[in-house]
């Protein structure tokens, strides 16, 4: 499957400074990427560099000047998915067996104080046996519990925060989402991405859990299909995966995010009805 991913966002720099953005699409074994194009307007120093694995870009740029300043990308990226049958999702990984590279994705973070869960996780989950039927169940009553409304949280709220107002945005579902995972010792991870036709058009936020050693996707807010996410990277929280980190002083103006299907028979399909779908953007 090709999809068409691009975002633009403008600022109006105060003094100078240094902006790391997080916005290009990761290059994967699933995720290929065709052709991509970016753009900044003035023209700066830009440096790339990824993280330790590889997989998520970074592009630093240092705005030397006030004004406005501009940064346009766009990709077309190839997907691969695979269907995981249910039987391999009943399997479950030890701790005492699990990569190093997955042991991270179990402990307390910044926006994700799974540690201070742990009472309701075995009160809603303790009776479930298995851990893909768990992060289910914790994907519906996120889903269930939280009201999606833009506007009432900020770059500060953490997962305690949206379980005590019970509204947010795609972020804080995913936050607490993970969280209640890592309580009952499910490795989570935060995921950042391009969203096929996500409304209102933006950046979107979801979460993966490590089942049957396999990343599954997963979406608290049910806004997008499984089958339409472009993904850009992966982190404990959204403090590792921002979309821009900024050194300095200035004003956003404004930010314009798409990401459309280039395949004429693209048939999008939600959690409901593709529940054993492996996340297409996993690390595999």
């Amino acid at each position: 499957m090709k999809f068409k991913a691009h975002s633009e966002i403008q600022y109006q720099v105060l003094m100078p400074t240094t902006f790391i953005f997080n916005i290009q699409v990761s290059k994967t074994s699933s995720q290929t990427v065709v052709e991509e194009k970016l753009d900044i307007d003035p023209s700066f120093p830009l440096e790339e560099f990824t993280s330790n694995n590889g997989e998520v870009r970074f592009l630093r740029v240092q705005v030397n000047k006030p004004g406005p300043f501009n940064i346009r990308y766009e990709a077309i990226v190839d997907l691969q998915y695979q269907v995981i049958d249910r039987q391999h999702l009943l399997k479950t990984v030890p701790v005492s067996t699990l990569d190093a590279g997955v042991i991270p994705y179990l402990f307390p973070s910044r926006y994700c104080q799974s540690d201070k869960l742990q009472e309701l996780v075995f009160k809603e989950f303790g009776k479930i046996d298995n851990t893909y039927a768990r992060v289910s169940a914790i994907t519906e009553w996120v889903h269930n519990n939280v009201t999606y409304k833009p506007g009432i949280t900020n770059s500060s709220t953490s997962a305690l925060d949206t379980l005590t107002e019970r509204a947010g945005v795609c972020r804080d579902f995913a936050h607490l989402a993970i969280a209640l995972c890592r309580a009952l010792s499910i490795p989570a991870r935060y995921f950042t991405g391009y969203a096929y036709n996500l409304n209102p058009p933006d950046f979107h936020a979801c979460f993966e859990a490590y089942i049957g050693g396999e990343w599954m996707f997963f979406d608290p807010t049910k806004l997008v299909p499984v089958n339409g996410l472009v993904k850009i990277g992966n982190g404990r929280d959204a403090a590792d995966a921002a979309v821009a980190s900024i050194f300095g002083k200035t004003n956003h103006i404004s930010i314009q995010v798409g990401c459309e299907s280039l395949d004429a028979g693209f048939k999008p399909f939600y959690v409901d009805n593709a529940t054993t779908q492996k996340s297409v953007l996993s690390y595999q």
